[in-house]
């Protein structure tokens, strides 16, 4: 039997991590790593890399980094996804932020360029509090955030991995756009007590303005690139528009969406947030 060639982009990222563990447990399937240290390097900003990566590969799992919101993301999902196509890939799942205008600008791209697509729409992270910018704030103990009120309903990174598997492997997800989210909506001061909880720590959580939390942030010498998009993921994306839960996970995999409290009670048990 001939062995299917996937390539997954961001393997060293959240989802693309764990979508990688996943296939490398599945007979016939052989995975192309793509990331800028790889024997065949992946670079969004070196075009001059995709073709090569692309070569002989038979469905690609994409993840843009930083993000599809920033202004370049378009032309380079337009550009990879015509040369993916014309190389013989057969399929694109596509990993997507729920609520982003800019994001469903690129997920119509690879509609139409895609001989076959799936459309992975995420809410936020649980993992950003384990594996990204909230984790130094909740080792010091202190989160201060603004949009204090917001209702997300966070998604597990493992929940996401499992769709994103399914989706590259089963041709009935072919045509589908899966919204995921958590099983409950919560506040980022919500989701502070939920991790003190599991850790026995005295964590505490401070509501800022957006000003005054891009002010901190500029105060912490943070790039102006990563500040905008900062400024654009809470302005434009948890104004209320995400408010909502979804059963996509359960209606994929046939089981409930991880809670995060199971989360926070897994993610306690690594350490990760001892002091």
């Amino acid at each position: 039997m001939k062995n299917t060639k996937i390539l997954v982009l961001g393997s060293n990222g959240k989802t693309g991590r764990r979508v990688v563990e996943r296939l490398e447990k599945i007979e016939n399937i052989e995975i192309r790593l793509g990331s800028r240290n790889e024997k065949i390097p992946f670079d969004w900003e070196k075009p001059e890399t995709w073709e090569k990566v692309l070569q002989d590969i038979d469905a690609a799992y994409i993840t843009f980094q930083p993000d599809l919101a920033i202004p370049s993301a378009a032309d380079s999902i337009q550009n990879f996804t015509l040369l993916a196509t014309k190389a013989g890939v057969q399929k694109i799942v596509l990993l997507s932020g729920r609520g982003e205008k800019e994001a469903q600008v690129c997920e119509e791209i690879v509609k139409t360029n895609a001989k076959n697509w799936i459309i992975v729409r995420a809410s936020w992270f649980n993992q950003n509090f384990s594996e990204s910018i909230f984790l130094d704030p909740i080792l010091a103990g202190i989160v201060a955030l603004p949009r204090a009120e917001a209702l997300e309903p966070f998604v597990d990174a493992d929940d996401i991995a499992d769709v994103v598997t399914a989706s590259l492997l089963d041709e009935k997800h072919n045509g589908q756009t899966y919204e995921l989210t958590g099983p409950r909506l919560l506040t980022f001061e919500q989701i502070v007590n939920e991790i003190a909880n599991a850790t026995n720590r005295n964590i505490t959580f401070q509501p800022l303005s957006l000003s005054e939390y891009v002010q901190m942030l500029r105060e912490y010498q943070i790039p102006e690139d990563f500040i905008w998009l900062v400024n654009y993921l809470f302005e434009q994306v948890l104004d209320g528009r995400n408010s909502s839960v979804t059963s996509d996970i359960e209606k994929v995999l046939g089981r409930k969406a991880k809670d995060f409290s199971a989360y926070a009670k897994e993610t306690a048990e690594t350490g990760i947030w001892d002091i």
